[in-house]
C-alpha cells in the first residue's frame, strides 16, 4: 500500500480517535501522540486487519502488525539491482 498524503491519512486518523466515544482520556493522548509519529499507526486505527480477511474463505486472522518506511518514488522503467530488495534478509533480521 501505498500512502500519498501522509497529513490526511494522519488527520482521519486523529478525527476518528477523537469521536470514539469508548476511549478513556489517558489513552486518547497516547493514541494522539502515537498516530501523530507514526503513519502505520494512523492506518492502524482506520483499518481494522480482521475485517480485511473476514470475508476469505479458509482464512483467520492469528496475528496483525503495521509498519512503514520510506520509499523513493517508484519507477517501472528504471533499473534495479536485485539485492536491494532479498526478502530473505529483512524475514532474518525479524526473527
Amino acid at each position: 500500500m501505498e500512502v500519498t498524503d501522509v497529513d490526511r491519512l494522519t488527520g482521519a486518523a486523529l478525527d476518528h480517535i477523537g469521536g470514539d466515544p469508548s476511549l478513556p482520556d489517558e489513552e486518547r493522548r497516547q493514541a494522539v501522540d502515537t498516530v501523530r509519529e507514526d503513519p502505520a499507526e494512523a492506518l492502524a486505527y482506520l483499518v481494522d486487519p480482521f475485517d480485511l480477511v473476514a470475508t476469505v474463505p479458509g482464512a483467520a486472522l492469528a496475528q496483525a502488525s503495521w509498519s512503514s518506511e520510506e520509499m523513493p518514488d517508484y519507477d517501472p522503467d528504471a533499473d534495479w539491482d536485485a539485492a536491494e530488495w532479498d526478502l530473505a534478509d529483512d524475514a532474518a533480521e525479524e526473527v
